[in-house]
């Protein structure tokens, strides 16, 4: 049975890193699995979730930390079958409003009152059509217990949306 890694890459972007990663992952009888990259401020930044067979995690960790572009962390991931056994809600978050320091703070505490996990965050800034203010936008992956209130969740955002001046919506996920 595979190992599942969870990578943490960072570097100074350029041509060909993935490919490094990659070939190293492969030599190592590693499976790559789910990724998210990108490119912020001239740096290569990545999550990565792996599969790999328990005689290669040792070898493949140690080529790793060989690699001269990259700075890598390798955690150990828990087993999904343990994530499974409990019940869960997904719920779909969205966000837009004037940019401010402390927006994700203020939003999170929301999450975390109500034992809402946040399982995936992408954020990024835009000008405003008219006004060329800075807007802030986000989109969010949340799991919840199955009996999280709801209505009262929706209630915390909406007084949180009128202090923040932002359109925040949040949906249940079907399936």
């Amino acid at each position: 049975m595979s190992r599942l890694l969870v990578l943490t890459v960072i570097g100074d972007d350029r041509p060909g890193l993935v490919e490094e990663l990659s070939s190293v992952i492969t030599a190592h009888q590693g499976n790559w699995l789910e990724s998210s990259m990108a490119q912020l401020a001239g740096k290569f930044a990545g999550l990565l979730k792996i599969s790999v067979p328990p005689e290669h995690v040792q070898a493949l960790e140690t080529a790793l930390a060989k690699l001269s572009a990259l700075r890598v962390m390798v955690e150990c991931s828990m087993d999904s079958a343990v994530e499974t056994a409990h019940r869960h809600r997904r719920l779909s978050f969205s966000l837009v409003g004037h940019d401010r320091i402390g927006i994700v703070r203020e939003v999170s505490q929301v999450f975390a009152r109500h034992g809402v996990n946040v399982e995936k965050l992408v954020t990024r800034t835009s000008s405003a059509p008219m006004s060329s203010e800075t807007l802030f936008h986000a989109e969010a992956e949340l799991k919840a217990g199955e009996h999280v209130d709801a209505d009262a969740l929706k209630a915390d955002l909406e007084r949180l949306s009128n202090d923040l001046i932002a359109d925040i919506n949040l949906d249940e996920l079907v399936g």
